[in-house]
């Protein structure tokens, strides 16, 4: 088997914006954690974000809708 095998069966989730300007941020793996990618959505737009061998965490900032294979989770934004 190749390297592109173990990344191409990472999961995957997806995160749709209810609102302007929802950040994500992703998080690197290892002894220090660090961010190593951001984007800002608008309202309707949706993203689709996979866990790797360098992402291990993913921040969603602001009032989004985040669907992962174990359901649905709405973020709360005061």
């Amino acid at each position: 088997m190749d390297d592109c095998s173990s990344v191409v069966q990472a999961e995957y989730i997806a995160i749709k914006a209810l609102e302007n300007g929802v950040t994500i941020i992703g998080l690197t793996r290892g002894r220090d954690t660090r961010f190593h990618h951001t984007e800002k959505l608008d309202k309707g737009e949706v993203m689709i974000a996979q866990f790797t061998e360098n992402t291990s965490a993913i921040k969603v900032r602001g009032k989004a809708e985040i669907y992962t294979r174990h359901g649905v989770i709405n973020t709360m934004s005061e």
